[in-house]
């Protein structure tokens, strides 16, 4: 029989939440081992070229600076081996090259954080600087690019009944995390530890092995709490690399935290795109043919891809698909995942193309989807795990009241201000991976779960005590799970909105094999209430292990645990990850509806209300879901609206490398009506747990919902982002 269901589902507070608001957590810059030092980066002025001296004597004679290293004193790192995942895409202080504005030329290390920072900008560095190449659109593409096509594009575009052709651009975007990315680390002989921020330790752990040449089982990483990635700290980056070496020469630990602006070019950030797009239909408003031609940057030194055209081959039915995706080497740092990353980029043209395709053919834009909705997957031949789309159509627009738009733009005023609706469709594929989880439960009657996953926000301690605690029949109180730290039991990549399916998948697994365990032992017992009873007959509630149909006949796990002797039973739980070959494609979907204002003068946007609805199948934690959910809408207005990474090309300095000047959505940015609505379903076929992944396809298709709003309201269709006064003016 089934185990009773009591914590998952339920609406819990966050078990670590008061810890975290009353600043009881450490963050990795939080820690400090006795004799740490500290260690200040000095970066380049220039945005390419080559180091021809570096005059560090001034450096080195305030009081407390142990050392300044930089390629002419620093020791050789092992040649990189290829795999996954990738070492750090820049090699610490190998050569004399600079490859981009702000890439780390020295190190100074110093007793003092403040001395540390006064004695690097005491280093002098002179250089043969050459003019970088920073701007996407006066560069070309190199190499191959990646392709994709079913079907005839080009000549379906030619016989089209209604034709579109559209260019559309997209900023760079920065995470912006509450906390910047820093580094501990400390040699114990040939041992390495470092408290890192990462939100995938066992990544790390592969990563510094590699730069070092060293056994993997000589690196660990704790990184119990991360303070907000968004993508940032999905791997590890020169930083680390430099701290561990710091901290291996000058035989001390090393703390090394980036300042706000460092984190602009020391980690990575939402590539720019241009994204052109033809859209042919016929009168009816069916698709028969799109071809996309995209070019996104990337840096001069490592090509990055994400899954920008995947939106495009497969969430409408479309006979005739052409892709092209080439990359654009520049003097940049190398760009990385960021929330949504790639769907999140790739939605905003499809789905503001297909509002324009509604505009043109006089068709409720709900009404233009439904008629293009897939049976399956053309761009892999596999039918829908499950695919709820028209669902979240349906129960978006009751809820928003999207029967009261006027599809005629700029009619609907307040005041000053131009009313306009919009809507878009999302989706994000349902990634899973290998995970493991130790399940021990003592003899008071307590569980400890461990986990080398992570949490950078969305909870997961918590949701993984409610998972255990259904599992092992127990309150959430009575279970503990601690992650964080590689020499636990390892996991997947904290990221792509797979640790839910992944690690909650081993969790459910250990806590049902020790529940078993708990039970066999029990009906065993010649002691026990429970002896000669059908194991599957037996359930646990409360942490009392009693007769499905007879809760009188039973015991605890104390007892039972204490009259055999055992001071815990333990078990390893585990999930396999997807299978190399699947049999349907597993995708999450969303809904998102927005109301904007424009100021018909000033050409202000400001986001009104929002109603998200999502396909994500099983819902674990609806208090936790919300959040998510929430969040991403206001980083989608973000997107849509403020986020915009400048460069000065001459150089290629950013600009607005700090909160002053880099503008994110604050309080007064975001309406009170934020709402989340989840379709009911579970998806057993992608995952034991039943769930699809949420966090990341919450931000899909917020900035074209909000996009398409404000040309309902405006009539001016803007197609770049953000979207500024500006634009509107």
């Amino acid at each position: 029989m089934s185990q009773p269901q009591a914590a998952v589902g339920a609406s819990v507070a966050r078990v670590d939440a008061r810890l975290r608001v009353t600043g009881r957590v450490k963050y990795a810059a939080d820690n400090s081992p006795d004799g740490v030092v500290h260690a200040v980066i000095v970066d380049s002025s220039v945005g390419r070229g080559r180091i021809t001296g570096i005059d560090a004597r001034a450096a080195l004679a305030q009081p407390g600076v142990v050392k300044v290293i930089s390629h002419l004193n620093a020791p050789k790192l092992p040649p990189l081996q290829g795999g996954w995942p990738p070492a750090t895409s820049l090699r610490a202080f190998q050569d004399d090259r600079v490859r981009f504005f702000g890439q780390p030329v020295a190190v100074v290390v110093a007793t003092t954080l403040e001395v540390a920072q006064h004695a690097a900008s005491l280093v002098e560095v002179s250089y043969d600087a050459q003019s970088p190449s920073t701007d996407i659109g006066a560069a070309d593409p190199t190499g191959s690019p990646q392709t994709y096509a079913r079907g005839d594009a080009d000549g379906a575009l030619e016989t089209a009944d209604v034709k579109l052709d559209l260019a559309y651009r997209m900023a760079r975007n920065h995470h912006n995390p509450m906390e910047p990315a820093g580094t501990v680390a400390r040699w114990d002989g040939d041992r390495l530890t470092l408290w890192e921020k990462t939100n995938w330790v066992g990544g790390s752990v592969m990563t510094m092995a590699a730069e070092f040449g060293m056994a993997p089982d000589k690196v660990r990483i704790i990184a119990p709490v991360v303070g907000g990635g968004f993508g940032s700290s999905g791997r590890t980056w020169v930083h680390t690399v430099i701290a561990a070496m710091a901290a291996r020469e000058v035989k001390r630990p090393v703390k090394l935290a980036l300042t706000r602006r460092q984190t602009y070019f020391g980690v990575g950030y939402r590539p720019a795109y241009e994204y052109g797009l033809r859209l042919g239909s016929d009168r009816r408003g069916r698709l028969t043919a799109s071809a996309h031609d995209v070019r996104a940057e990337t840096s001069s030194y490592e090509a990055f891809r994400e899954g920008v055209l995947v939106p495009g081959r497969m969430l409408y039915s479309t006979p005739n698909v052409r892709q092209t995706y080439g990359l654009v080497p520049l003097d940049v740092n190398t760009p990385t995942y960021m929330r949504g990353p790639g769907y999140a980029s790739g939605a905003y043209p499809v789905e503001s193309a297909m509002d324009e395709l509604a505009h043109e053919l006089g068709l409720d834009p709900i009404e233009l989807r439904l008629r293009n909705e897939p049976a399956d997957d053309e761009s892999s031949n596999l039918p829908f795990s499950t695919r709820r789309l028209r669902d979240c159509y349906r129960a978006g627009a009751r809820e928003f009241g999207w029967h009261r738009r006027n599809p005629k733009p700029r009619s609907t005023r307040d005041g000053d201000w131009l009313i306009g609706m919009g809507m878009a469709a999302g989706v994000y594929d349902t990634q899973r991976g290998e995970a493991q989880v130790s399940v021990r439960l003592d003899a008071d009657g307590t569980a400890l779960l461990q986990s080398a996953t992570s949490d950078m926000g969305p909870g997961t301690a918590t949701s993984m005590t409610q998972v255990a605690a259904d599992a092992l029949g127990l309150t959430m109180r009575q279970v503990t799970f601690r992650l964080g730290d590689s020499l636990m039991p390892p996991a997947t990549i904290h990221a792509g909105s797979r640790t839910m399916a992944s690690v909650g998948s081993a969790v459910l697994d250990g806590g049902d094999k020790l529940r078993k365990q708990a039970i066999k032992l029990a009906v065993e017992d010649e002691g026990s209430p429970l002896h000669g009873v059908d194991p599957a007959d037996v359930v646990v509630r409360g942490g009392r292990l009693h007769v499905k149909d007879n809760p009188a006949r039973g015991e605890t796990y104390q007892r039972l645990l204490a009259r055999n002797n055992r001071t815990h039973l333990e078990a390893l739980g585990s999930y396999a990850g997807a299978p190399e070959s699947e049999k349907f494609s597993f995708y999450a979907y969303a809904a998102t509806f927005a109301e904007v204002a424009v100021d018909a003068r000033l050409g202000l946007v400001r986001v009104r209300r929002m109603v998200g609805v999502y396909d994500a199948g099983r819902i674990i934690s609806p208090k936790l879901a919300d959040s998510q959910a929430i969040g991403a809408m206001v980083g989608g207005i973000g997107q849509a609206l403020l986020e915009h990474t400048v460069t000065d090309h001459r150089d290629g300095r950013i600009v607005n490398a700090n909160l002053a000047d880099y503008l994110v959505p604050v309080h007064a940015d975001i309406p009170a009506e934020l709402k989340a609505i989840y379709i009911d379903g579970e998806d057993y076929e992608a995952d034991p747990i039943g769930v699809k992944g949420l966090g990341e396809i919450v931000i899909v298709g917020v900035a074209p919902a909000i996009a398409n709003a404000v040309f309902n309201a405006t009539g001016r269709r803007i197609r770049e982002l953000p979207i500024t006064p500006e634009a509107l003016l």
